[in-house]
């Protein structure tokens, strides 16, 4: 049992970072596909709108439940915001071409082709944001 616990202390940040992916992931896919299927809208205005939602998810939960990041000086709030949301604009960038390559060019299912994406941005994003956005 105490393997197990300093596993999790030692693992907890990819562990939280796994989850909250994993809900952010959720979050994207939801809105996507309710913009996409119920509402309608073209297949680019539903993924930009779906990942801006997400980012706004990703940026609390990330900062209060993976990184732990306890300064909440305008400072600093401001510069992690900045970096946080220039590193998602970028992978945000490849997500739409990604998706639409996968999509629109190779014909592949909306679906299967926004889930494996998502994949690489999960991995892009957590690099990005362990050493750049809430470096300590």
């Amino acid at each position: 049992m105490n393997k197990i616990k300093l596993m999790i202390k030692k693992y907890r940040e990819i562990i939280m970072y796994i989850f909250i992916g994993g809900c952010t992931t959720l979050v994207n896919l939801v809105t996507y596909t309710a913009m996409y299927k119920l509402l309608d809208f073209s297949i680019n205005i539903s993924n930009i709108t779906s990942i801006v939602v997400a980012i706004i998810f990703a940026y609390f939960t990330n900062k209060i439940f993976v990184f732990d990041s306890k300064d909440n000086t305008f400072k600093t709030l401001f510069s992690e915001g900045i970096k946080f949301i220039s590193a998602r604009l970028f992978t945000m960038l490849i997500e739409v071409y990604g998706v639409y390559l996968l999509v629109v060019i190779n014909g592949e299912n909306e679906f299967l082709g926004k889930i494996k994406v998502q994949v690489i941005i999960l991995v892009l994003n957590y690099v990005m944001s362990k050493f750049i956005v809430f470096k300590k």
